[in-house]
């Protein structure tokens, strides 16, 4: 019976052999040809993101003014005027008031709204302008973020704020990085940076 048994077996492996092997060739046919047609994967470019980030940052510079690039450049954000104190800027506009609000507008972070006069923080702003250029959703470099915010508020203020999600400062910013943030501004108008008196951040009390 063992013998019946073993013999058995034996024909059953040897009819079943060519059926193993006909699906090892297929399956590692089918693998190679997957192989040979799937895309190349690109290159990891560890550079990329600083040469984006250089172009940003001369094409930012080229954009504001001295102040506001110097602002950028030694501080990291940029202070943009509420509309009032935009609008009472202009020529003929007569003598302007102290700004009713300001915002600071950082890289890849909410714009933050404060009283320049005081130094009381409002509320902070998140909007977000995706780089669409790569065919995919992805964030702008820093500089470009900056850049996008800057011009949109000193073109339609009131279309960012309005469709922005406001909320109260310390969502997203640590309340007290801002306000650290405010007095090395007043400090760096201090030694002559700064904008007019009708701008001027006072710290945080």
């Amino acid at each position: 019976m063992l013998l019946a048994l073993i013999a058995l077996a034996f024909v059953a492996a040897a009819l079943g052999a060519p059926l193993v092997v006909r699906c090892v060739r297929r399956w590692t046919g089918w693998f190679t040809h997957r192989r040979a047609v799937a895309p190349p994967t690109a290159a990891y470019d560890p550079g990329r993101e600083r040469r984006a980030e250089q172009r940003a940052r001369q094409l930012l510079r080229s954009c504001v003014n001295d102040v506001e690039w110097a602002m950028y450049r030694d501080l990291g954000f940029i202070r943009v005027a509420g509309r009032k104190a935009r609008s009472e800027s202009r020529p003929g506009a007569g003598p302007s008031a102290p700004a009713p609000y300001a915002y600071l507008v950082y890289p890849l972070k909410p714009i933050v709204a404060y009283v320049p006069g005081t130094g009381r923080l409002l509320s902070e702003y998140c909007v977000e302008f995706p780089d669409l250029t790569g065919g995919g959703a992805t964030r702008l470099p820093p500089s470009d973020d900056v850049l996008a915010k800057w011009m949109a508020l000193t073109s339609d203020e009131s279309r960012v704020i309005g469709s922005a999600n406001m909320h109260l400062v310390g969502r997203q910013h640590d309340c007290a990085r801002v306000r650290r943030d405010l007095w090395r501004l007043s400090e760096w108008e201090r030694r002559g940076e700064g904008t007019s008196a009708s701008l001027r951040t006072r710290p945080p009390a």
